[in-house]
């Protein structure tokens, strides 16, 4: 009996070898990857609500949102390559998904790479959301352009096709949903309760965006358009957030940006133009952000943000918003840091100096002022 034993187990670990070396193979032929990133920070925000303050781990971001993911390629020979990408979002306050509950709900697509470029079809970045990467200094941060409008670390769509090709420093692409929402995560830019694929409705919940972009060794230059459609109402009890009501209403945005590299310093700005159809108050505004990012050691980079939103044909509306970080790295992968903001709202508006929790959860009252102070750790893995 014990022979037996000994036997069945050592064909049981020869077995469980051979697949773990079959599944290594099939792995390493298809070059595929486990990434991500976990950021969690500590903040604390003055005068919500024009009474209080909040002190929280922030569930939506701190330095960069929190994300893991797996990626995959094959060479199909003659420069075509197939290749997908699955990721995740998630909150690190509570290992909830993010994106409106999708388990990949920041990226879903696979599709194929050549000399021409490459398409992906699934649930894809808008070609506005990496567009203003460079001229963003500040990237997604607590304190950031994203605290004066949460579409722009939002902007993704179900349903979509993309593509984007580099040409000798000229990137062009474009991206076209069917349908950009298909989860009601509302009020918030990941879920809008606008699912589209309409048999009835051929501009249902439609979005697309186009971009040209220019870059060289020292600076660079972008132009993007993105359009999103609503849909009609089907009862007096139905809603789409954003104000959408119709299909022929639109909420438009162009991007016009650039970027410029001086004595180790990174300078970035640009203006977004948008035209809301889901506003009936506030249709036209334009947000003007500049930022500056500078190593003052090889571990240690300081950067600065300033941006202001700005209502056409109405005032009291407007706010200014600033911010600073400090990133300390501790290794290529983990990184400590320190962030402060500062958001003067007209007596009309009340953005929130801070993106790091829910809609309305750290908003001042109308008028209100506020400062934001954070501290976390990044880590990629």
């Amino acid at each position: 009996m014990k022979k037996t034993h000994y036997r069945t187990l050592a064909t049981a670990l020869i077995g469980a070898s051979a697949l773990a070396a079959q599944a290594q193979t099939a792995i390493s032929g298809s070059n595929i990857t486990l990434k991500g990133v976990i950021d969690v920070a500590v903040e604390t925000v003055s005068n919500v609500n024009g009474v209080g303050r909040i002190n929280r781990i922030p569930s939506n971001v701190g330095m960069m949102p929190s994300s893991f993911g797996i990626i995959g390629s094959e060479d199909l020979g003659s420069g075509l390559t197939a290749l997908f990408n699955l990721e995740g979002g998630f909150a690190p306050d509570t290992g909830a998904s993010g994106q409106g509950g999708r388990l990949f709900g920041r990226q879903a697509n696979v599709g194929l790479n050549g000399p021409w470029g490459r398409v992906l079809l699934g649930r894809n970045q808008s070609s506005f959301y990496w567009s203003i990467w460079d001229s963003d200094v500040m990237g997604p941060a607590l304190y950031a352009i994203g605290s004066l409008d949460p579409y722009i670390p939002n902007s993704r769509a179900d349903n979509s096709i993309a593509y984007r090709g580099t040409f000798s420093g000229l990137t062009v692409a474009a991206e076209y949903s069917l349908g950009r929402d298909t989860v009601n995560a509302g009020p918030s830019p990941a879920g809008t309760n606008c699912a589209g694929e309409s048999g009835s409705d051929a501009q249902a919940c439609r979005q697309w965006s186009a971009t040209a972009k220019y870059d060289t060794a020292d600076w660079g230059a972008v132009a993007t358009y993105d359009s999103q459609h609503g849909r009609t109402l089907t009862s007096a009890t139905d809603s789409v957030f954003g104000g959408l009501t119709s299909s022929s209403k639109t909420d438009n945005r162009l991007l016009l940006a650039g970027y410029v590299k001086w004595a180790g310093a990174k300078i970035g700005g640009g203006v977004i133009h948008r035209n809301n159809d889901g506003s009936t108050t506030k249709p036209h505004s334009d947000q003007w952000y500049v930022g500056a990012a500078y190593p003052l050691t090889p571990q240690l980079t300081l950067t600065g943000l300033v941006t202001t939103m700005r209502y056409k044909d109405i005032s009291d509306y407007n706010a200014t918003l600033l911010s600073a970080q400090l990133v300390y790295n501790l290794s290529k992968r983990t990184a400590v840091y320190t962030q402060v903001g500062y958001i003067r709202n007209d007596k009309l508006q009340n953005f929130s100096v801070s993106g790091g929790g829910a809609s309305g959860s750290s908003n001042p009252a109308a008028g209100g002022s506020q400062n934001g102070l954070s501290a976390g750790i990044r880590h990629f893995f």
